[in-house]
C-alpha cells in the first residue's frame, strides 16, 4: 500500500472540501466557503487550491493504478 506524503493528504482534504462545499451549492444553495471567508480574494484562493488539489488527485489516481511507473513511490 502506497504511503501518502504532506502533498497527498493536503490534496485529499482539499477536495474532500470542494466536494462538500459542492454538495452544499447543489442541495441548498449555500456556499459555505464565501460564507466563511466572504465573496472577495481569500475564497478565490481556497477555489484554487480546491481545483489544483483536484489536478493533484488525478495524478494521483494514475500513479496509483500503476500508470506513471517511471514516477517514483513514496
Amino acid at each position: 500500500m502506497a504511503k501518502f506524503n504532506f502533498v497527498d493528504w493536503l490534496a485529499m482534504v482539499l477536495v474532500i472540501i470542494g466536494g462538500l462545499n459542492w454538495g452544499l451549492v447543489g442541495l441548498f444553495n449555500f456556499d459555505l466557503v464565501a460564507a466563511i471567508f466572504g465573496t472577495g480574494s481569500v475564497a478565490n484562493v481556497i477555489y484554487d487550491l480546491v481545483g489544483l488539489a483536484a489536478v493533484y488527485m488525478i495524478y494521483m489516481v494514475f500513479k496509483m493504478a500503476g500508470y506513471c511507473k517511471d514516477m517514483p513511490s513514496q
